[in-house]
């Protein structure tokens, strides 16, 4: 198998640092690995395997003759919307983790999962999907093959970890406020996140829905390649350091029990069934960190409409919702040889 040159841009944030040991851990065949970030983390070294890998600014000229074959961006909107199209003129694959361009008709939008076929279709550069939306449409996409789902409303309830490191911090901080009964400082969040649930991520549109939400409609209706799947979300932050869990109610054209919907989801890629309610057994996010699969259980029969199924879905968001779908693409493209 050939070994390639690939980079990481925006190597010291906390998606960052997850693609760099998920490229470790899953064996992707690079040569070379290059970390780059702002200039404020330029020189910082970051531990790759057995030797330290100094971080380099990210510039203009970064991608110039470098012979960088993939590049795995977790940076932000705006830096992606000013380097990828860089990289990719240089003949680089950008997979980008931000929104940028996620709803560009001429970048494919791809969960390996769900969509692989879209990712020959790029032109320099691949979007990864939000984090909701990822875990929810590996879980949504075996039942919608079995019969097409019309209409899907979702609770997110999601982790501080998908607003980055400072959030993190900012858990920690308060938590330990709280208990001490000392002041708590809020700053990542407009209200205190420890020991609270805030039913905002993202600002808010005229429609009264928030962005997060708005991604996940959009998103969801291109990687399904059906703009009709009616959705209805509610994004909430919730004080929990790693690990999305989603209240997913669907209705598909013709019934599925619980008892097939186990089978099936049972089968499907990248999905694991953890459903034995007499014996309390059911997805928790503490028990999903870390692990690669996205977590289903709480199946059951909705029984307020014809078609309807519940479920209760987790996933670690910086693993299956960032990173790892990342390293996935790249693999697909190395399996197919697409690069």
């Amino acid at each position: 198998m050939s070994k390639y040159i690939v980079a990481v841009v925006g190597a010291t944030g906390a998606v960052g640092r997850e693609m760099i040991k998920t490229l470790l851990q899953r064996k992707f065949p690079f040569k070379s690995l290059r970390l780059f970030a702002s200039s404020r983390s330029k020189g910082f070294k970051i531990k790759v395997g057995e030797r330290e890998v100094e971080v380099e600014e990210l510039t203009e000229d970064s991608f110039t003759n470098s012979k960088i074959q993939f590049a795995l961006f977790s940076a932000g909107a705006d830096r992606s919307k000013k380097f990828a199209p860089l990289a990719a003129k240089n003949h680089v694959v950008v997979i980008d983790n931000s929104s940028a361009f996620r709803m560009d008709e001429d970048v494919p939008l791809v969960v390996p999962e769900v969509n692989p076929d879209d990712i020959k279709n790029h032109k320099g550069i691949i979007a990864n999907p939000n984090c909701s939306t990822i875990q929810m449409v590996v879980a949504l996409k075996p039942l919608y093959d079995a019969s097409r789902i019309r209409r899907v409303v979702v609770t997110t309830f999601q982790s501080v970890s998908g607003a980055g490191l400072k959030a993190m911090n900012e858990l920690r901080t308060q938590s330990e406020a709280y208990l001490q009964n000392a002041q708590i400082v809020i700053d990542k969040f407009p209200y205190q996140i420890a020991f609270n649930c805030i039913p905002q991520i993202g600002d808010f549109m005229e429609d009264g829905y928030s962005k997060e939400e708005e991604k996940m409609v959009l998103e969801t209706r291109k990687i399904m390649g059906d703009k009709e799947i009616r959705i209805s979300p509610t994004t909430v932050r919730v004080p929990v350091f790693t690990g999305h869990s989603e209240s997913v109610n669907i209705e598909t054209e013709t019934k599925i029990t619980r008892k097939e919907a186990m089978a099936i989801l049972k089968k499907a890629p990248g999905v694991t069934v953890v459903d034995d309610v007499e014996k309390l057994k059911y997805p928790l996010p503490i028990d999903c960190e870390g692990k690669d699969d996205v977590f289903v259980g709480r199946i059951r029969e909705d029984n307020s409409v014809e078609n309807g199924l519940n479920m209760w879905v987790v996933s670690d968001n910086l693993r299956k919702g960032a990173a790892l779908n990342a390293v996935q693409i790249a693999e697909h493209m190395v399996k197919k040889k697409l690069v």
